[in-house]
């Protein structure tokens, strides 16, 4: 099963930014479509963005909209978050994935990212 690597996060102030990377290990075909997740404490997943192949489809709800940019390297088999405007709301563990999700997702360890003052 694929396993994926999450990196990038960090503590930041309100209204920084930053790149959160994932690469993709393990059976590393590539997929379709690629989406960042998010998991705030004691909370349910919920996607951030997510990205097709070609890399010219991307969606992104509400919440993160103009603040957050999906980007991939298919050469590299990596995805990128870019967040920028980040507020205490973002809070959370970030993780990568297929999309849509499998009946039984692997999750990565994901990266922690904390927007505090």
């Amino acid at each position: 099963q694929v396993q994926f690597v999450e990196s990038g996060g960090g503590l930041v102030q309100p209204g920084g930014s930053l790149r959160l990377s994932c690469a993709q290990v393990e059976h590393a075909a590539n997929h379709y479509f690629m989406a960042w997740f998010r998991q705030p404490s004691g909370k349910e997943h919920e996607l951030v963005a997510n990205i097709n192949w070609i890399g010219d489809v991307t969606y992104y709800p509400d919440s993160v909209k103009g603040r957050f940019t999906i980007s991939r390297d298919n050469a590299k088999k990596e995805v990128y978050l870019q967040m920028t405007s980040l507020t205490p709301e973002d809070t959370a563990m970030y993780y990568c994935n297929t999309f849509p999700l499998p009946s039984h997702p692997t999750w990565g360890q994901g990266t922690q990212v904390m927007v505090s003052s």
